[in-house]
């Protein structure tokens, strides 16, 4: 159960991580607090001054279904993210919860955010030790098992934290309050879910509502409506492009119509999922971040090689504004790309834009 008290730290505001032996104090035998791993990738953060980016009040867990999750007095730093070292290399990328009993607010902007490495020197009044934070990564493996098992702060969400129901209006409020949302975010969502219920209710008007909802938004400069019916006939094989993209390569996600075509009767393309939250990105530009290869299953903790890899877009993050049932969500999951969705930038069109 976790330890509930009145939210302290908002977006925007600036904190100092605790120190590494501070935070081993809050820690149990396992090295959580409420449940939730502090992971050895966030001891070099120890000391550091950081923006916060979003209260973390409330998360998604893909493992447990596309339902939102509540999770008490803990915060995301501004894009400080786990970079897998001590999880062999996993490359979800995924931003790291902070509580706040491992954060001490600092009010104004620092004149310079430094992170201090974390010593290796074990502490002796600590509630955990940092060799138990290395350790309890990895489950052991009984005998004949092959796959090894993980452990990380999102492997743990389903304990760390309990149901959000989406129409439990506290956390909506919560969501202004925190500064997390500004108000105008709020009334389009809201006004978007009545549009919706309407337009997928069945009785009619559905194609009317998509083409009108298009309409106002192709003469503002907004997203197309994000839920279009699959584009291959069941049965039939999906369609599959190599582009070999490298790296800080420019490239232009294609528009919905187009990866609609590309897409099964589940919205997938051989298994990788295209949602909705994926559509404000269409017919942008962006920078090849990196080329994913693998990640820990949050579900089952093994990890996951990819068969092909999917592209990583640099700033293109899930802001979670069309699933009803985690609206709103702060976690900015990085969406996968197919090659097959995507077009590569010339590089003469690029100059031309520099000029």
């Amino acid at each position: 159960m976790c330890n509930e008290h009145s939210p302290q730290i908002h977006a925007d505001e600036w904190v100092q991580v605790k120190s590494k032996e501070e935070i081993l104090a809050t820690l149990d035998a396992n090295g959580r607090l409420d449940e939730l791993p502090f992971m050895p990738e966030m001891l070099k953060y120890c000391g550091a001054r950081v923006k916060v980016g979003k209260r973390a009040h409330k998360t998604c867990d893909p493992a447990l279904g596309i339902g939102g999750r509540k999770m008490a007095n803990t915060v995301h730093l501004s894009n400080i993210r786990c970079n897998g070292a001590a999880h062999d290399g996993c490359e979800a990328g995924c931003l790291i919860f902070w509580k706040e009993e491992w954060l001490n607010p600092i009010g104004s902007k620092p004149a310079k955010v430094e992170a201090a490495e974390a010593p290796l020197a074990p502490t002796g009044n600590a509630g955990c030790t940092e060799e138990v934070l290395h350790s309890s990564i990895r489950v052991p493996m009984a005998p004949g098992e092959t796959d090894q098992l993980y452990v990380c702060q999102n492997t743990q969400i389903k304990f760390a934290t309990q149901p959000l129901p989406w129409w439990d209006v506290r956390q909506y409020i919560e969501d202004y309050t925190s500064g997390n949302v500004r108000l105008t975010e709020l009334a389009i969502g809201l006004l978007y879910s009545m549009y919706r219920t309407v337009a997928e209710a069945g009785v009619g008007v559905g194609s009317a509502m998509r083409w009108a909802y298009d309409q106002f938004q192709r003469a503002i400069g907004g997203v197309p409506y994000p839920i279009r019916p699959y584009g291959v006939p069941k049965g039939t094989p999906v369609p599959r492009a190599t582009l070999d993209l490298e790296v800080g390569e420019k490239v232009r996600v294609k528009p919905y119509k187009e990866i609609l075509k590309t897409l099964d009767s589940t919205y997938r393309n051989r298994g990788l999922y295209f949602d909705a939250e994926m559509v404000p990105f269409t017919e942008r530009e962006y920078e090849v971040e990196r080329r994913q290869k693998q990640i820990i299953d949050e579900a089952s903790g093994k990890m996951i090689k990819f068969k092909t890899d999917a592209i990583i877009l640099k700033d293109a993050v899930c802001e979670a504004r069309y699933a009803i049932c985690r609206r709103f969500c702060p976690r900015a999951i990085y969406p996968y790309w197919r090659e097959i969705w995507l077009e590569r930038v010339p590089k003469t069109a690029i100059k031309a834009d520099n000029v």
